[in-house]
């Protein structure tokens, strides 16, 4: 879905910061090409610390969302800083595992977890699986019995909040397809306390991604933890309160959270309530964290109207493109001189592109753009539209640049198709 074209122009005026600096960007656009994903590495952990420490004065564990960006160098970093994860699929689950995040740090949440999937995160010993309905409780509940263990569960409870967010990313709404009501929350927790196979040892809720405004945030938790007491009254051992994620950040000067408001307004609401709570968090650790490095090929004028055409698509980065996310774009050159461009991708759609009136100097062939506030679903929605190989990941810690994922080819592109036509 693309936004109608907005009146206002984003001024050209970010700030790099930390590891992300002019000349090492430059050198790591020259040493590994372009379009290539940058994490600094230092900036995460600062962010995952920032996060904790709001929550240090009760039990809390932080299971970084897997989602935002899964690449295991950023994982690693987290695991090595005690981090838990959130993973919505096996692969994530896998991938949490490989990149040494221990499997009782690890819950598991989705709304279309297949059976396979389920008996695999059983077997691996995972903290537990978060419900989304009645008939998945069932299927875990078989699956458990299968295996000969016992089951631990969690139910996502959709507490009908609007979250103030984009509607493609928010999910505490009746809605939307995520989690149940508080009275089939209800059912659900009386099934599994008597069922032989069932441990409801947590509750969750998630009300949508880029949450800006404390209100909705503080009115949820303040459902569920009314919900959570009367299933202690009924004598249920709950010992977590997963709070989901979606804390917001600055994209293009919004007024965002603290960590420690955010926190503040959660743990208001938890009195009398000595349970460990869990936060989900994804985009706050890594998305200012990353930037997305492209190449300008060539530039375009059509009757007053300006294109820069880069190298970089919606294929690498979709954000704008889905639900008209804007991005700040920086050239890596300084120039007084600005105008207003669309910064535009070789896919052939007229939704291919990173940013529209974004104010930028003349550009020539071969320089470099750096896409802002990048480092959350960018890569991890990437796709393979046009036959457009993915690009590398590079990741910068104590100021020196690696690779964290090479760039790939069109052999492995087509590699399983060709196996295929033999």
């Amino acid at each position: 879905m693309e936004r109608a074209r907005e009146s206002t122009v984003i001024k050209n005026v970010p700030e790099l910061s930390g590891n992300l600096k002019r000349d090492l960007l430059q050198e790591i656009a020259r040493e590994f090409g372009t379009p290539v994903y940058v994490y600094d590495l230092d900036r995460i952990e600062q962010q995952f610390r920032a996060l904790k420490e709001a929550f240090s004065g009760r039990k809390a564990l932080i299971c970084y969302a897997l989602k935002a960006n899964s690449n295991l160098s950023v994982v690693q970093r987290l695991a090595q800083l005690e981090s838990g994860a959130d993973c919505v699929s096996l692969g994530e689950i896998k991938r949490a595992i490989l990149a040494g995040i221990p499997k009782y740090k690890i819950i598991y949440s989705g709304v279309g977890k297949q059976e396979f999937e389920i008996k695999e995160a059983l077997r691996c010993g995972i903290l537990f699986i978060n419900l989304e309905s009645r008939e998945e409780m069932l299927c875990v509940e078989k699956c458990a019995k299968e295996l000969g263990v016992v089951a631990r569960i969690s139910v996502r409870v959709n507490p009908d909040i609007d979250p103030q967010t984009h509607p493609y990313i928010s999910t505490g709404l009746k809605e939307n397809k995520f989690g149940v009501s508080i009275e089939s929350a209800k059912e659900m927790y009386l099934y599994a306390h008597k069922s032989s196979f069932l441990e409801p040892i947590g509750i969750h809720f998630h009300i949508g991604s880029q949450l800006t405004k404390l209100q909705p945030i503080a009115e949820s938790a303040q459902k569920i933890a009314r919900l959570t007491h009367s299933l202690l009254a009924l004598k249920m051992e709950i010992k977590f309160f997963d709070i989901g994620g979606g804390l917001g950040i600055s994209y293009n000067e919004e007024e965002t959270i603290s960590p420690y408001d955010y926190a503040q307004a959660i743990l208001g609401e938890l009195r009398g309530l000595d349970l460990t709570i869990i936060c989900e968090a994804g985009r706050f650790i890594v998305g200012n964290s990353g930037v997305f490095l492209v190449s300008v090929l060539y530039q375009k004028e059509n009757q007053g109207k300006h294109f820069v055409i880069v190298d970089g698509a919606m294929n690498d980065l979709l954000r704008p493109s889905l639900y008209g996310a804007r991005h700040r774009i920086l050239a890596l050159k300084n120039a007084e001189s600005l105008r207003n461009v669309d910064v535009v991708g070789p896919i052939c759609e007229s939704g291919d592109y990173l940013g529209k009136d974004i104010a930028l100097p003349p550009l020539n062939s071969g320089e470099i753009l750096a896409v802002m506030s990048a480092g959350a679903y960018g890569f991890s929605m990437s796709s393979h539209y046009n036959s457009r190989p993915n690009c590398a990941e590079v990741v910068i810690s104590k100021g020196k640049a690696r690779l964290a994922r090479t760039r790939e080819s069109f052999e492995d592109l087509v590699a399983r198709e060709l196996e295929c036509l033999k």
